[in-house]
């Protein structure tokens, strides 16, 4: 038999910051199909203004269809995307936002230094090249070209590209994919800093661990609709269950009563439980 058992929920709210800031983006109603394929449906989402927001989920879950329709890259089938309270494709929007995405292509044969000076100029206050280039670690490979790099070089470069605008809302998807540990960590600093200059990121990622690691809120998705959404410490909460099996002469409707329980399965003579402390619960009963 197998038994669910739900996790106490934390309560700590991280720095205010997510209940007083302005929504900045927002998905309302949206639903995106690509012929049969239904992406999303009816997702309704806001980032606010000053936060990282994490947009959590497994591939395939809805997460980069989402920030296509707010870059203005897809139009949905059914609802609005709104970025700065006007439509994504705006040009006075555009100029706002910068964007990192999972598939990028840019000219290989143009240098480091000459992509980041190509992108700047479409932004009226961008980024010193230099600063640019040390915000990703890109200053002993700027003379290089795009196609002569690696694979965790050429994500650094595409995250060189989002900020050197120096934009208000930066859309990161999936950034780490592809980077070392080390990499990864000073890119999640640089990720850090952009808050701290009051910046709005939405990051999406399959990676719990950066999600906890960054953001203010989390949003989870999976098959094209939001299932939860919450701080970091919320979201570990409910997914923190731990299973057991036994066999046991308990009867399956005292099994349900026990406290935290929400399902129960028997599977021939074998019960399953999920708890986060299952040794106390053996000893318990």
């Amino acid at each position: 038999m197998i038994a669910t058992l739900q996790q106490p929920q934390s309560r700590v709210q991280q720095g205010g910051i997510c209940a007083e800031g302005v929504t900045v983006a927002q998905l309302q109603g949206i639903s995106k199909n690509y012929g049969p394929v239904k992406a999303l449906s009816n997702v309704a989402l806001s980032v606010r203004s000053g936060e990282l927001l994490a947009l959590l989920g497994p591939n395939g879950a809805g997460k980069t269809t989402a920030v296509r329709l707010l870059l203005g890259l897809a139009k949905p089938t059914t609802g609005t995307a709104r970025v700065f309270g006007g439509d994504p494709v705006n040009a006075n929007v555009r100029t706002r936002t910068g964007a990192m995405l999972q598939v990028a292509k840019v000219p290989e044969t143009l240098r480091v230094r000459e992509h980041i000076r190509l992108f700047s100029s479409y932004y009226p206050k961008p980024l010193e090249l230099s600063d640019v280039l040390a915000a990703a670690g890109l200053e002993d490979i700027k003379n290089r070209p795009f196609g002569e790099l690696s694979g965790g070089q050429k994500q650094r470069v595409l995250f060189a590209l989002a900020i050197c605008g120096d934009p208000d809302l930066v859309f990161l998807d999936e950034p780490t994919v592809g980077l070392d540990v080390e990499a990864r960590r000073l890119l999640w600093n640089e990720i850090r800093k952009l808050i701290a200059r009051g910046k709005t990121v939405l990051l999406t990622t399959h990676y719990l661990q950066e999600a906890d690691a960054l953001a203010d809120r989390v949003v989870v998705i999976d098959h094209g609709s939001i299932i939860a959404e919450g701080t970091p410490s919320e979201i570990k909460a409910r997914t923190a269950g731990r299973r057991i099996r036994c066999i046991t002469q308990l009867s399956m409707d005292l099994i349900r009563r026990m406290p935290s329980v929400l399902a129960v399965r028997r599977i021939a003579k074998l019960w399953k439980f999920r708890r986060s402390k299952p040794n106390q619960f053996c000893a318990n009963y």
